[in-house]
């Protein structure tokens, strides 16, 4: 007890200790480029002015969407022409997609792009009035960095309680053969595939933990553009199947699509407290659950043990 006391308040303070000298970094940055963030933002106000709407769209459309694109490009170029070639050695199921099937590809795209623009976006523009009642996205005043840290971990726990439970009771027989059956068709996932699920699915998994979040808090637009971009570039690198150098690890997520009966969160809080990862923690894509911070391929310093013969 004393150790694990010692620890978390080591930790703790490491933390705090982190917090404030970014804090301090970012507010010696404001003050030397004359408060560049805020002047840009009033100056958006200004424009737009009558017209916020549009603000919003780009904000939380328009944004997030071109950045989802971009990062999936690069990954769809690695995974349909295999360049750049090294990219091979971080691919975490080795052999799958290699190169993705083109034909299987194809027939995924018309559900990545319905949920993402037949669905999604109508979501989001549903949500504004509330969003405008409950809070004021337009806030002259941009949020600090302590208060945008302290949104982002509510965001990060309600989509991580939400996900798991409306994730695990897709899982229950009679709703997986109906809806969640389709996103496992991909056993070994890419990138794309965070889309490619059933419609209510989506809406229930996908989108409402991620809106809901920035909706309680009644967030700043830019808050709320930060948000959900990070949220699509997190869910595409939990499906991409590389465990690539300095971004969070896929190994939890891509251990679900193998065996489909554990893992069901984002983060695996919510599977530590349910027991839900009893098998994953006891596997080597555990021991890789972490982030590469050089470029040796996990798999080749921490290897799959080897196959018994027959």
């Amino acid at each position: 007890m004393r150790r694990t006391a010692f620890i978390l308040g080591s930790g703790l303070l490491l933390l705090v200790a982190f917090w404030n000298f970014v804090s301090w970094q970012l507010q010696r940055f404001g003050d030397a480029s004359g408060h560049f963030p805020q002047a840009h933002w009033e100056r958006l106000l200004s424009t737009f002015e009558g017209k916020e709407w549009i603000l919003y769209i780009i904000a939380t459309i328009l944004v997030p969407t071109l950045l989802y694109w971009s990062f999936n490009g690069l990954l769809l170029l690695a995974d349909t022409a295999r360049k750049p070639s090294l990219i091979s050695r971080y691919r975490i199921q080795a052999g799958q997609n290699e190169p993705v099937d083109s034909v299987k590809l194809r027939q995924s795209m018309g559900t990545i792009l319905f949920n993402q623009f037949i669905v999604s976006v109508p979501m989001v523009l549903f949500f504004y009035p509330i969003i405008k009642v409950w809070g004021d996205p337009y806030r002259r005043e941009l949020p600090t960095f302590h208060w945008f840290l302290l949104e982002l971990t509510v965001f990060i726990l309600i989509e991580e309680v939400l996900f798991y439970y409306s994730h695990r009771l897709f899982h229950h027989p009679t709703l997986y053969k109906k809806f969640h059956k389709k996103h496992h068709e991909w056993t070994a996932p890419i990138g794309l595939i965070s889309f490619y699920v059933h419609p209510i699915e989506h809406v229930a998994s996908n989108v409402l933990p991620v809106l809901l979040g920035p909706i309680l808090m009644g967030s700043h637009l830019s808050s709320m553009s930060i948000w959900i971009s990070v949220a699509l570039i997190f869910a595409t690198i939990s499906h991409c199947g590389y465990h690539l150098p300095f971004l969070p690890s896929p190994e939890f997520h891509d251990y679900h699509h193998v065996k489909s009966n554990e893992c069901y969160g984002v983060l695996g809080v919510m599977d530590h407290l349910h027991g839900t990862d009893t098998m994953f923690k006891q596997t080597k894509a555990y021991e890789r659950h972490s982030i590469l911070l050089g470029f040796t391929p996990l798999s080749e310093s921490i290897p799959d043990p080897p196959k018994k013969m027959d």
